[in-house]
């Protein structure tokens, strides 16, 4: 019986120190998680113009490479494809102590037969991605234009 006593006593110690340790687990900060997400559009600039109006349209299926440099100095590289709205998204968890930095967003493709064409003059943007775990940080529109654009353009 003396025994049984002296092996229940170790069982109930450890059994006493999970929630302990799952307590501290969760009140350690740098144990935190964070989710970071980046989105924007690409349009196809119909007249080529800059400006988004009525003509034109979103593009589907348009490639678009985010890089992001982390608090700790990786670089991470991602690949997103836009949706029927033509929007991308690019979201990731990981610890706080890991979280973004900085990014560069950047177009790659459209593969729209006939905007395939980048219209704007920038080859990316570079951004400081400050904001707290959950929101998201809005990317400029990137813009398309066919090789020639259509005579009610003019």
């Amino acid at each position: 019986m003396a025994a049984a006593a002296a092996a229940a006593g170790p069982r109930r110690s450890a059994l006493f120190l999970l929630p302990v340790l799952a307590l501290l687990l969760v009140a350690n900060p740098a144990a935190e998680a964070w989710t970071g997400k980046i989105r924007g559009h690409v349009v196809c600039d119909v007249c080529g113009d800059a400006a988004i109006g009525p003509e034109d349209h979103v593009l589907e299926g348009a490639e678009v490479a985010v890089l992001c440099i982390t608090k700790s100095g990786e670089v991470i590289n991602y690949q997103a494809f836009t949706n029927s709205k033509g929007l991308y998204t690019v979201a990731e968890t990981m610890p706080e102590s890991d979280r973004w930095e900085s990014c560069l967003a950047r177009p790659i493709s459209s593969f729209h037969q006939h905007c395939i064409k980048r219209g704007d003059t920038h080859s990316g943007v570079k951004f400081t991605y400050n904001k707290p775990s959950g929101n998201s940080h809005a990317v400029k529109t990137f813009l398309y234009k066919p090789a020639k654009a259509p005579l009610y353009c003019s």
